[in-house]
């Protein structure tokens, strides 16, 4: 039902999945000339112009993902996504500022410099120029369904990858698929990115536990076919799924035991992994403080501020 359209991105992952269906698209690409010839030229093999689409669904609101969802927009296309995502593509600069100025301090209480977090945190702004602000015409609800080719795709809210995450389930040719974006990989095992409070003064999220029970509950739902946002189609989705899972497992446990003593979340990301560079710093501290929260969950670390910073400490059992 869908055809996958490989599109550039300035990203270390490399190209994004689009996925194209009649006058339908999803998650278009990132916004870069790169990006839109690409997009032009796999439409044009096709017999379409970018004014021939319809509507452009986006299933997260990441740069490489609804970058071009603008440009489509000002051709004639309507663009769909979750009432969280469409806050965030509307102004998507207000977005990297709110989090910008909430990681700057979050990052120097997990104990990393004060002005090495200033410069992890300003990183992200080489974001925004393919990133330009998309107005939403519909918000879709959770368990809300579009019909796409006479086929229902059902909006379902996701958590853990990212704010605003929706997946796309429907029934084709007698089987289960999803487009699932970034929330199941095929062969990377997906990375959920910290998130600030939903609202300023708000509790932060806890990311990893979330993505691991919705990855949980994804699994035992038996799809045939998983569409993702990278590489290619996943044809085992529980199979993939237990992976993730063993692979999140692994970490945690390699987490754990770097807390023998009292410790920063700073000190984890340091820890496993050695001589990272600054470019990587907000993923790899999305790592160490993701399966610290998951053990602080299963109440086997503690955490308690020291001195204006948050350390950890292990349970003795």
């Amino acid at each position: 039902m869908f055809t996958r359209l490989s599109i550039p991105t300035p990203f270390q992952i490399g190209p994004v999945n689009a996925y194209l269906s009649g006058r339908t698209l999803v998650d278009p690409g990132p916004g870069s000339e790169e990006a839109w010839t690409a997009l032009f030229e796999e439409l044009d093999e096709r017999d379409l112009a970018p004014s021939d689409i319809e509507r452009v669904l986006i299933t997260h609101p990441h740069p490489d993902h609804f970058g071009l969802a603008k440009r489509l927009r000002e051709s004639g296309a309507s663009v769909a996504t979750s009432a969280e995502a469409a806050d965030i593509v509307r102004d998507f600069g207000d977005r990297l500022a709110y989090e910008q100025e909430y990681f700057s301090d979050f990052f120097d209480r997990c104990g990393m410099a004060e002005t090495t977090a200033q410069t992890v945190t300003n990183l992200p702004e080489a974001y925004l120029s393919v990133a330009p602000d998309v107005e939403t015409d519909i918000e879709l609800d959770d368990g809300e369904s579009v019909t796409v080719e006479g086929v229902e795709l059902t909006a379902e809210t996701v958590l853990g990858h990212s704010s605003g995450e929706t997946l796309f389930t429907f029934e084709d040719d007698g089987k289960s698929k999803a487009i699932v974006g970034d929330h199941v990989l095929g062969d990377i095992t997906p990375n959920p990115f910290l998130q600030p409070p939903t609202e300023e003064g708000g509790p932060r999220p806890r990311v990893l536990p979330s993505f691991n029970r919705s990855l949980a509950e994804l699994r035992d739902r038996d799809f045939d076919l998983l569409l993702p946002g990278h590489r290619e189609e996943i044809t085992d989705p529980s199979a993939r799924i237990d992976e993730i899972l063993a692979a999140h497992e692994e970490r945690t446990e390699n987490v754990r035991a770097l807390v023998d003593r009292p410790t920063t979340a700073f000190d984890v990301m340091c820890e496993l992994f050695e001589d990272l560079p600054a470019t990587e710093y907000f993923p790899g501290m999305s790592e160490a403080v993701g399966h610290l929260d998951v053990l602080e969950a299963r109440e086997e670390v503690n955490r308690h501020e020291q001195g204006g910073v948050v350390v950890y400490e292990g349970v003795t059992q």
